[in-house]
């Protein structure tokens, strides 16, 4: 897939697909304030981009396959998305490192918000 995705743009072809009209409206929409060239240009950049996610996480789980210590903790990733977003909990990362400890206790499959709500929660209390 990756081979297919990093080559040269072959011939194009034609295709049939059926999209919700609420979706295509948006695209025609966009197409018009000018944020793209075509509905056909947003549709491929679109699939592209799946398709490069797809194949990403792809190489991303084979690699902690091979590797499972190279699997950030849930901790971490917490961390990361507070650092990314500008949140104030990134310069606590103890107190996220205990909510990402405590919050699986209550909640099942927990994500990185759910820790940092919870590590605000903590805070708070605290406060």
């Amino acid at each position: 897939m990756l081979d297919l995705l990093d080559g040269t743009p072959a011939d194009t072809v034609g295709t049939s697909v059926r999209l919700p009209g609420n979706l295509r409206d948006a695209a025609v929409l966009a197409t018009e304030l000018g944020l793209v060239a075509s509905t056909t240009e947003l549709t491929v950049r679109g699939l592209r981009d799946a398709l490069e996610a797809f194949a990403q996480r792809a190489v991303l789980d084979a690699h902690y396959r091979t590797d499972p210590g190279a699997r950030p903790t849930l901790a971490e990733i917490a961390l990361a998305a507070a650092e990314v977003d500008g949140n104030p909990l990134a310069a606590k990362p103890d107190l996220v490192r205990r909510a990402a400890g405590e919050v699986g206790l209550v909640k099942d499959n927990a994500g990185p918000d759910d820790v940092l709500l919870y590590a605000a929660g903590l805070a708070a209390a605290v406060a």
